[in-house]
């Protein structure tokens, strides 16, 4: 099955029109724009918060590391 062609969606578009009414149609297009935004906003943040905690992860990695070296330095001079 492909894509309907033009007569199809005119019969789409009328059963549209008969079920939902020329008000109605104009808040439903509104509604699922301003879900697509919101979709793609928490998207966005979603990557944001990602971003931070790998910052986060690599940092405690860091410290984590230069401690351990540092340790390993001062088992050195005691030893």
């Amino acid at each position: 099955m492909g894509m309907p062609g033009g007569w199809e969606l005119v019969l789409i578009v009328v059963v549209i029109v008969l079920l939902f009414g020329g008000k109605k149609i104009p808040e439903l297009a509104k509604g699922l724009g301003k879900g697509i935004k919101d979709f793609k906003s928490a998207m966005n943040e979603d990557d944001e918060s990602a971003k931070k905690v790998a910052t986060k992860d690599a940092k405690e990695i860091e410290t984590k590391e230069a401690t351990a070296e540092t340790i390993k330095e001062a088992e050195a001079k005691n030893a």
